[in-house]
């Protein structure tokens, strides 16, 4: 027998249970309805009666912006996700149009990145409020976020279609690497948006159950009540049957694309090998002899750099057509900083630092920090001449490749810089054979006085690369595999390909037995051993058919699952309102 006293205590602390449940059950609805409609105050009152809609009219109309906000932030945010290889070149146009250097790739990446999270947050709320059985009503702020969401999306998609249509080339080639990854992981989320999906077409079939429960007792509603059951009918339909043909596409219907690597790893081909793009410009500050010297102690295959020749005649090491991004110009001499470097002699040239502005940005993303010794050495470096970068060349048996931009008009080489660049390869004695000959003027010259020198063709025909001597091609990687990939390998022509710095896409030149590349990022590149997105056909099939059986059972244990607890819902509620539905229908009997 309890004494009084234990009585009192043991339903004290059943009370206490009970209220600390109900506390704990009460601050998660606040909080998310909070977070959903910015109302913060508990209202158990607003419960819905048992019925069709979740929410008014308008919110209604609105529910489609929130889903059309998510689905458009999810594509841009893997349109630039895909497109990595190209922030450079973003960040390049950026300095075009502003004249200071900055990462404004990466900080789009964060945007994009944010505006995701925040629109999948909002669904996510939106079906927990649902869930518990709460009006949704959306918050006007929310509302206008959304819209803006929408308007972000869709300008810089435009813009990107516009200004910049590689960038959709360079997400296609993408997909060649990762559609059998982007298949399964579809198969998986397809899966995981199940459940959802089966708990509100649980929750129609068992509205539609009790309406027509209620047409057995109350025949004065028959109508209206037989308008609503068609409606729930028509929601399954709309919800389930799109749901359901595209989940039968992913498990049933093989993804139609060709993927180079879907191979067997006996018929991989030799690893590209690796042009040093302006050296190794995340190691060092582009075009000096500390960059090339990096790129050497990376095993570079060969050097790639731009030449610039001096009024005087001098050919010399430079990218741009003016100083103000590499070199000092702006301290020494602010008012000529925009003039081209041509126009400049080479005793003056020779005296600008083209290092320091190299520890002040961060040029790439992925850079990692240099060593006191590597930014002591950085802080000396000059603009080299063309002698200095072939002299690099020719003690380590490198090949090299340039860019050769012509002077502008009135220079006193406008006309025979061609020669003047040949002359100074030939006074080098580098090995002809080394120099991969890409400028397209006055090439009859340069086989004449330098038959030695391999000649590098564009992306020309296979006719115009006989007709100019021409075994080699160098070429944009977007513009290549997009067309006459096939011809050239058929015609045995050496591929060249930039600028590629990501392993997928270094994968991918591998997978299609691509024979060098020009990279930024040669030291990661050297690092990689094997293609990192190779998988063999059967291996492939293989996951697919997995897939496939694993998900079909969960898929049917997600909907049984509903459908069990749905029901044992609707026992609780038949023997609660049995004896309450019948002593109404006695009395409309009654009153008839």
């Amino acid at each position: 027998m309890q004494t009084e006293d234990e009585t009192e205590t043991s339903i004290w602390k059943k009370c206490g249970r009970c209220t600390t449940n109900n506390c704990n059950h009460e601050c998660y609805v606040t909080h998310i309805t909070g977070c959903y409609s910015c109302s913060w105050k508990a209202k158990p009152e607003k419960k819905p009666r048992h019925g069709f809609c979740c929410c008014s009219l308008t919110e209604q109309l609105f529910s489609p912006f929130p889903v059309i906000a998510f689905f458009v932030s999810v594509i841009l945010l893997f349109v630039w996700i895909e497109t990595s290889n190209e922030y450079n070149g973003f960040d390049w146009v950026i300095y075009l149009v502003t004249g200071y250097w900055t990462i404004g790739s990466i900080l789009l990446l964060s945007l994009f990145g944010i505006l995701v999270a925040y629109t999948s947050l909002l669904l996510i709320l939106a079906l927990l409020v649902f869930r518990e059985g709460y009006e949704l009503y959306l918050h006007w702020s929310h509302k206008i976020l959304i819209v803006l969401v929408i308007g972000i999306c869709s300008i810089v998609l435009l813009l990107l279609n516009i200004y910049w249509e590689e960038r959709w080339l360079t997400l296609r080639l993408s997909l060649k690497v990762f559609a059998p990854y982007l298949h399964l992981c579809s198969i998986t989320m397809m899966v995981l948006l199940f459940w959802p999906v089966a708990f509100y077409l649980v929750q129609l079939e068992q509205e539609a159950r009790f309406r027509r429960y209620q047409m057995m007792f109350f025949k004065r509603k028959k109508m209206k009540r037989c308008n609503t059951i068609t409606k729930l009918r028509a929601a399954q339909v709309a919800i389930g049957l799109p749901f359901f043909l595209i989940l039968l596409c992913l498990l049933v219907v093989p993804w139609g694309f060709y993927s180079p690597c879907l191979q067997e790893r006996h018929k991989l081909g030799p690893k590209p090998d690796l042009f040093g793009h302006r050296g190794a410009p995340m190691l060092a500050p582009e075009n000096t002899m500390m960059s090339f010297e990096k790129a050497v102690e990376n095993e570079a295959f060969g050097l790639e750099t731009d030449i610039y020749l001096s009024i005087d005649g001098v050919p010399f090491l430079m990218h741009d057509h003016d100083l103000r991004r590499t070199t000092n110009i702006r301290e020494v001499m602010p008012n000529e900083s925009l003039s081209s470097s041509s126009f400049f002699y080479w005793n003056f040239l020779s005296t600008l630092n083209a290092g320091k502005w190299f520890l002040k940005y961060k040029i790439y993303y992925n850079m990692k920090p240099l060593s006191e010794a590597d930014k002591e050495k950085a802080r000396k470096q000059m603009i080299p001449t063309l002698s200095d970068y072939l002299e690099l060349a020719k003690k380590t048996n490198k090949y090299v490749i340039f860019d050769l931009n012509g002077p502008p008009p009135k220079h006193p080489f406008r006309n025979t810089y061609v020669r003047r660049v040949v002359q100074v390869i030939l006074d080098s004695k580098i090995e002809q054979h080394l120099i991969y000959w890409l400028p397209g003027f006055d090439r009859k010259y340069v086989r004449i006085f330098a038959p030695g020198f391999q000649h590098v063709g564009r992306l020309w025909t296979i006719e115009e690369l006989r007709k100019q001597n021409a075994s080699i091609i160098n070429v944009d990687y977007k513009k290549l595999f997009h067309n006459g990939l096939k011809e050239y390998k058929a015609a045995n022509i050496t591929i060249n390909l930039y600028i590629v710095n990501e392993p997928w896409l270094f994968s991918l030149a591998w997978c299609s037995r691509i024979h060098s590349v020009t990279t930024d990022n040669i030291e990661l590149l050297r690092q990689i051993d094997d293609p990192s997105y190779i998988m063999t056909p059967g291996y492939y099939m293989f996951l697919w058919f997995l897939m496939d059986c694993v998900s079909a059972v969960i898929i049917y244990a997600i909907f049984y699952f509903h459908w069990w607890r749905e029901n044992q819902k609707e026992k609780v509620f038949e023997s609660t309102s049995s004896y309450s539905v019948l002593k109404e229908s006695r009395k409309l009997k009654g009153g008839d």
